[in-house]
């Protein structure tokens, strides 16, 4: 991995693309970006707020620095600009104006992330399958590695001709197959799934709830592992000094005498649960939705 040329915490403002080509190549090891939705709507920050004034017009029309990258990028990377050329024929060329700017910035983006790195493109319905395209081609399709759905309020309002929309995605890729995602979320004590209750059945006097596990070693071959302990001689995980700590701390149990002792396994500190792809415990951040703003709404798809 390249060493940043950066200071930690760094805040830049103005375009995104010209900050890019100043970042030293697979130096980053996160990205994540929140990049227009092409939604065809006026954003406007309320009057009152530090931001008053600032205003975005998140709709998209070919132009001729469009056409200029277009064919730059069908020079350096013909399967990007396959996808942006099918994309406008699909869906018109505001689609392919909007493709062709997130294109420049995807293969930077790409450039600058480690070989362990993972990127989170968030987007939603309205160009979200035009983006995974875009995304397969940069990124490589075997790196994409979850699409994630956010649901980012309650349903709400009458959805005569729909189903109420309610969520965003998030399109998850790695760099390459180095990456991994070893993430889990805490057991909820006050309300745990039936087989976890059956492991961890039973209860300390603290209320803690624990199961009993085994101590021996899977490795019959381990002669400096092999010793008395309580009474039973076995091929033990740890060393006669670990068992003896862990014996004295009352994490291992002997039920009765001649029984094979056991260890006291914790549920509280075990690592959880495996994160999953939806995401339904996450506000939206402060300012996501700005009552008062202009927009003008169209249907995405």
């Amino acid at each position: 991995m390249a060493q940043p040329n950066f200071a930690d915490k760094t805040l830049w403002t103005g375009d995104n693309l010209d900050i890019l080509r100043g970042i030293n190549s697979e130096c980053v090891d996160l990205i994540y970006l929140d990049p227009p939705f092409n939604s065809n709507r006026d954003y406007a920050a309320p009057v009152g707020s530090a931001a008053a004034g600032a205003a975005f017009k998140d709709t998209w029309t070919l132009s001729d620095l469009d056409v200029a990258w277009m064919g730059i990028i069908a020079d350096e990377r013909p399967s990007v600009a396959n996808v942006i050329k099918t994309a406008g024929i699909t869906a018109g060329k505001g689609m392919q104006s909007y493709l062709t700017m997130m294109a420049v910035r995807l293969l930077e983006l790409h450039r600058v992330l480690a070989p362990a790195g993972s990127i989170y493109l968030h987007c939603d319905p309205t160009a979200g399958h035009y983006l995974k395209l875009l995304m397969d081609a940069i990124f490589g399709r075997g790196n994409c590695r979850n699409e994630i759905a956010w649901r980012r309020t309650p349903s709400k309002g009458n959805a005569s001709k729909r189903f109420a929309r309610n969520f965003d995605i998030l399109l998850y890729y790695a760099k390459s197959e180095a990456t991994e995602a070893d993430i889990f979320q805490p057991y909820d004590l006050g309300n745990l799934d039936e087989k976890t209750l059956k492991q961890y059945q039973q209860i300390d006097g603290d209320g803690r709830r624990y199961q009993l596990t085994d101590l021996t070693n899977p490795n019959r071959n381990r002669p400096n592992l092999t010793y008395d302990f309580l009474g039973i001689t076995r091929v033990w995980r740890w060393t006669k000094e670990r068992m003896q700590a862990e014996y004295d701390a009352g994490r291992i149990v002997q039920r009765s005498q001649g029984s094979v002792p056991r260890f006291k396994r914790y549920l509280d500190e075990q690592r959880g649960i495996p994160l999953d792809n939806f995401w339904d415990d996450v506000p939206p951040p402060l300012g996501a939705s700005v009552p008062g703003s202009r927009r003008k709404s169209r249907s995405p798809c």
